[in-house]
């Protein structure tokens, strides 16, 4: 019996119809072809850190940082009756076809239940990149060998065990670490890719918060020829340059000395001369089909979708068989599926909409462009349509993300777009005006596509008319426009999601810089969305205007974390790795040596950690940390943040610390406690490493103790203890107030 495992329920139900007669039971389907089962994602999580030891439940600075020498998981409880199901059906299966998506999770998610089970049985893996009936048969009929597909699954295993170290160690060390400023109640999620994410909103609301704007003055002439008027900009020779009308990056400031160029300029107008021109070819290729992160991005301009609404639609779109698997980085397609383009093409020019209708009336299926390589194909390809026919409503969101994939699939039956890039050189009254444009030769893709929202005084796409050196133009007027530098934009979910794309643009080190151009980012297309909402829901970042803001918590944290975890350097340099790891290049060990090394460091460096102080602290006597309030069984104390390097604790006095012990030996000599002779505070019993004695409950201003003689102080015998012997109350459990946190929250 061939048992099919697949990722979810809604893919199961296609491959099973493709496997004819299906027939439904309870958690699998029957078919002609074998049983189709499934999962619902991961079925397995790994366990918390007390699993591996009891006392992981305290969180202690002392047990960093937790490395599980043999890594264990356990079955989701929500996930268990399914698990059960799966469990028998591989027992009596004498196939296996892994049907997880085809990417570095999907692969793990399977693999990771049939290590868990210990299954022998051989192993078959099918590629499904779209669940048309075509695409499905094709990839039934193409099965690999799972063992092909071992290195993805041993980076994604990395990619795992990476998060857990580092989610679970330095949250909890960090976390420590704020408690000892006050922040009793605030739990601080720290994970290999969300960190730094965030650090990137963070750092570009300080640029804006520091940005001061420059105003200058762009000077611009206007001449005509050939009977086509035409605008140059006025550049300033390097001597000029040096004047003080203008700043050390070439801003003109001057207000008066623009208007005297201006006149000198416009008074008795006469012929300029061509001085250089020079014409360089350009191509330009059509756009490339999408992958998830430029789909994300490009609907977000576009749209103003976040990238999880975009996220959701393609999800919708793959299930409803209308386009291929979203969760691409890819952005070829292999040379086998150019025969469906005939297919394809014919049955978008069904759809409603009126742009995608131009492209289509053009498209020629006979063009092939630079998408079909195979080379660039990993486990999958770009997001495209299926070959089945858009015969149904669909929802604005949708509608406008299959438009969008289907636009771009159509570019790739297009020519290239042709074009001279012209520079010239205007010389007029000794001063020198350049002019960019173009001259088209061949409008190939662009003869129906615009571009939008050009940038200010951009003229790379302006028309320019036909000159060359010497020709002489007409000067016909001079404008001077006021500008102003522009702070960087804040980032969107969408443009987070390309910075999280590009992050090498955002790396500290310029070594680094160079090194990680070609990298896939940080995340995974996958993760990116959600990532980007955990830290909203969280309440690290705020959206106001589709805009992200940084939350007070959020400089907290950035601020106290060391720059190897707020940099993206390290997080990208890791992802390059587990891209490497995927291919074959590199170990699950050699990885993990370094991820312990790393959060090993961390962990140190959370002892120095420096956060803002939270208001109404009130600070330890004995080290200076802050006090928390905790509930004891026998009531409220207060207790040092810094436990157990500092044992210190009082008692409640009406919200404060009872730093003098008077409100304590109050109640206690009330209730009949023996009075201490030094200070006339009351004695309290203690359990001490020697056995029973007395303190005073004025510790540690009053240091006085007597031994212990029949359940009274031994007033008549010798003091024999100090501070140094002084034991917290018995009553003071922390274990009782540690926050509970999850290897979920972690990526």
């Amino acid at each position: 019996m061939r048992l099919y495992i697949a990722e979810k329920p809604s893919m199961a139900r296609e491959l099973a119809a493709c496997l004819k007669n299906p027939q439904k039971n309870n958690g699998f389907i029957y078919t002609d072809n074998g049983i189709v089962t499934w999962l619902f994602g991961h079925v397995l999580q790994q366990v918390e850190p007390a699993a591996y030891d009891p006392k992981y439940k305290n969180w202690r600075a002392e047990d960093l940082p937790i490395v599980p020498k043999v890594w264990k998981l356990e079955v989701n409880p929500e996930a268990a009756n399914q698990f059960r199901i799966v469990k028998g059906l591989i027992k009596n299966a004498d196939e296996i076809v892994h049907a997880g998506d085809p990417d570095r999770e999907g692969q793990l998610l399977v693999d990771e239940v049939l290590d868990f089970l210990g299954n022998t049985k051989p192993v078959k893996r099918i590629l499904l990149n779209a669940l048309d009936e075509m695409s499905i048969i094709r990839a039934n009929n193409d099965l690999r060998d799972n063992d092909d597909f071992f290195n993805l699954k041993q980076s994604a295993l990395a990619r795992s065990r990476a998060d857990w170290l580092i989610g679970m160690n330095l949250s909890r060390a960090y976390t420590l670490a704020a408690r000892r400023y006050g922040y009793s109640d605030l739990v601080l999620p720290i994970g290999r890719v969300k960190t730094p994410t965030l650090a990137l909103v963070v750092r570009r609301e300080r640029e804006i918060e520091k940005f001061r704007p420059v105003h200058f003055y762009v000077l611009r002439a206007f001449f005509k020829h050939d009977g086509k008027i035409f605008s140059t900009k006025w550049v300033p020779s390097k001597k000029t340059l040096k004047l003080p009308a203008f700043d050390k990056d070439g801003h003109l400031l001057d207000r008066d000395f623009a208007e005297k160029l201006a006149s000198k300029f416009s008074v008795e107008p006469c012929e300029g001369k061509v001085s250089s021109c020079k014409a360089t070819e350009k191509i330009e290729n059509p756009p490339l089909p999408f992958s998830l992160s430029r789909l994300q991005v490009e609907s977000g301009k576009l749209f103003g979708y976040t990238p999880q609404q975009v996220l959701d639609a393609a999800q919708k779109l793959y299930e409803k068989k209308l386009t291929t698997y979203p969760r691409s980085d890819c952005e070829y397609l292999p040379t086998s599926q150019f025969k469906d383009a005939s297919r394809i093409l014919a049955h978008l020019t069904g759809t409603d909409n009126r742009t995608l209708k131009l492209l289509l009336r053009d498209a020629s299926a006979n063009i092939r462009s630079r998408a079909w390589n195979d080379k660039k194909i990993s486990a999958h390809h770009a997001i495209i349509p299926t070959t089945k026919p858009l015969n149904m409503e669909l929802p604005e969101v949708e509608s406008n993300v299959y438009n969008m994939i289907a636009r771009n699939y159509t570019f790739q039956f297009y020519t290239q777009y042709i074009y001279d890039e012209i520079v010239a050189t205007i010389k007029y009254k000794d001063e020198n005006f350049v002019v960019r444009g173009k001259s088209v030769k061949m409008l190939g893709w662009r003869k129906n596509f615009t571009i939008t929202n050009p940038k200010e005084d951009d003229e790379s796409e302006t028309p320019l008319p036909k000159m060359k050196s010497g020709d002489e133009v007409t000067y016909t007027r001079f404008e001077i426009k006021n500008r102003s530098t522009k702070p960087p934009v804040r980032f969107s979910a969408s443009s987070l999601v390309q910075g999280m794309k590009n992050i090498h643009n955002y790396v500290k080190n310029p070594e680094s810089k160079k090194q990680l151009k070609d990298v896939y980012g940080i995340g995974t297309e996958a993760t990116r969305a959600a990532i980007i909402d955990d830290l909203i829901k969280r309440d690290f970042l705020k959206v106001e205007h589709k805009k992200l803001y940084p939350t007070e918590k959020a400089y907290l944290l950035i601020d106290a974390l060391p720059d190897e975890m707020t940099y993206p350097d390290a997080t990208a340099i890791w992802e390059d790795k587990l891209h490497s790891m995927s291919e074959g290049d590199g170990t699950l060990e050699d990885f993990l040596a370094g991820q312990v090394k790393f959060t090993s460091e961390l962990c140190e460096a959370a002892h120095n950690a420096k956060f803002a102080e939270a208001e109404g602290v009130f600070k330890c006597p004995n080290c200076g940390s802050a006090l928390n309030l905790r509930q004891g069984k026998n009531g409220l104390f207060w207790s040092c943040s810094n436990y157990p390097e500092c044992k210190a604790a009082f008692d409640d006095d009406n919200g404060k610390p009872d730093f003098d012990g008077k409100a304590r030996s109050a109640r206690l000599l009330k209730a009949g406690a023996p009075k201490c002779p030094n200070c006339g505070n009351a004695l309290v019993k203690r359990n001490g490493r020697n056995g029973v004695f007395w303190g005073c409950s004025a510790y540690p201003k009053c240091r006085t103790t007597f031994n212990d003689r029949n359940g009274k102080p031994d007033f008549d015998g010798k003091k024999f203890m100090r501070a140094n012997n002084f034991n917290v109350p018995t009553d003071f459990n922390p274990a009782d107030f540690e926050p509970i946190i999850s290897s979920a929250d972690f990526r």
